[in-house]
């Protein structure tokens, strides 16, 4: 059977920086027998978090059941079912931009955090049995997108939250001096190896 890999692209910019190199990701499972779907956050509908906490409240092992009627658990379902994952999503003012944010912030239904409780929330499912390759795009040079932004922690995160241990992490640095920047091959030939890295 073949595996599954599903990559989240939170790039609004069709054919730039951060989907090259999700594609070329992609484009190295398929060469490795793996089954690739991507999905683009901007086409789909994805109500902002309003934090009342219903989702956290039903114990289980499964997400909890928010109350805002969107494609949130659809595309959620899709990456629960996954083999791996590929999530990607430019810097843009420091972080991660404001459509992967919202996307993000909603994964709050795979954790268990009942009111009056002491601590804050748990995972519902501890397992992380899955891969991740994360994916992130910058206009200063990508030494510093560790530790001046937050991008590679909010997309470790989001891997987290998913049950998915990142395996390599692709960072695009000065990505800002063109309007459409051409992605280095060394960057794209280690996207590559990484989409055979969790197909395999």
């Amino acid at each position: 059977m073949k595996k599954k890999v599903v990559a989240i692209m939170g790039s609004y910019r069709r054919g730039c920086a951060v989907d090259s190199i999700v594609d070329e990701v992609l484009r190295g499972a398929e060469e490795s027998g793996a089954e690739a779907e991507k999905i683009y956050l901007d086409e789909k509908h994805i109500e902002f978090c309003t934090n009342c906490r219903a989702c956290t409240q039903t114990p289980g092992k499964d997400p909890g059941e928010c109350p805002l009627k969107d494609d949130f658990r659809e595309i959620l379902s899709e990456c629960l079912l996954a083999d791996a994952l590929v999530i990607g999503a430019p810097v843009n003012f420091y972080n991660i931009n404001a459509l992967t944010r919202r996307w993000l912030e909603r994964h709050v239904a795979t954790a268990y955090w009942p009111w009056r409780s002491r601590g804050g929330p748990k995972f519902r499912n501890g397992e992380r049995s899955r891969k991740a390759v994360l994916v992130t795009a910058s206009a200063c040079p990508a030494i510093f997108v560790p530790f001046a932004t937050g991008a590679v922690r909010a997309l470790k995160a989001a891997a987290a939250c998913l049950g998915a241990v990142p395996v390599e992490t692709i960072i695009a640095g000065l990505m800002g001096e063109e309007p459409k920047p051409v992605v280095p091959k060394k960057i794209l030939a280690k996207a590559r190896k990484a989409g055979q890295k969790i197909a395999g």
